[in-house]
């Protein structure tokens, strides 16, 4: 498990302690209020998965490279096979999803664990394109390909990143 130790000042430190805490059991606090999200894809489309790239060969190229994880107290869109964060510290994250069809969206946003309402009503989010083309390099085209991919696992669960001091 990747892990960011932020500088925290007194208020996120005590959000960082009950995030400890809530990590273990949040999937099972999400399910009540999945009802309230809206499961299309969300806004900033970012591009295709280019033609001869592997969903397994980006999660490396995200998580070795730039340092993205797996974000498992996201909300799940139809379809994604991915979603990912980078966190930038305590506040802040890049959150990006690949959909069965090769499609990448991404946005900059607020992390859950530091302002939970907005980061739930998507107050603030950013598209900030150039930094999406920093990190998806040569993985991410204009041009769609024909895809089917499929959720893997052997990369994504020893890529789980949270909020730990």
């Amino acid at each position: 498990m990747h892990k960011i130790a932020p500088k925290l000042d007194p208020l996120e430190g005590i959000k960082n302690r009950i995030w400890r805490f809530l990590y273990p059991i949040f999937p099972h606090l999400q399910k009540p209020f999945a009802r309230f999200h809206h499961k299309e894809r969300q806004q900033y489309h970012l591009g295709w998965l280019a033609h001869g790239k592997t969903l397994e060969d980006l999660e490396r190229h995200l998580h070795d490279e730039w340092g993205f994880g797996d974000l498992f107290i996201a909300w799940e869109d139809t379809d994604q096979v991915l979603f990912w964060r980078k966190l930038i510290d305590f506040e802040h994250q890049y959150h990006i999803r690949v959909f069965r069809d090769g499609e990448i969206r991404g946005h900059y946003e607020y992390t859950p664990e530091a302002y939970p309402l907005r980061h739930f009503e998507e107050v603030g989010e950013e598209v900030r394109m150039a930094q999406f083309k920093k990190f998806l390099g040569n993985f991410v085209t204009h041009d769609k390909y024909p895809m089917q991919l499929k959720r893997d696992m052997k990369y994504a669960p020893e890529s789980e990143i949270t909020i730990d001091s």
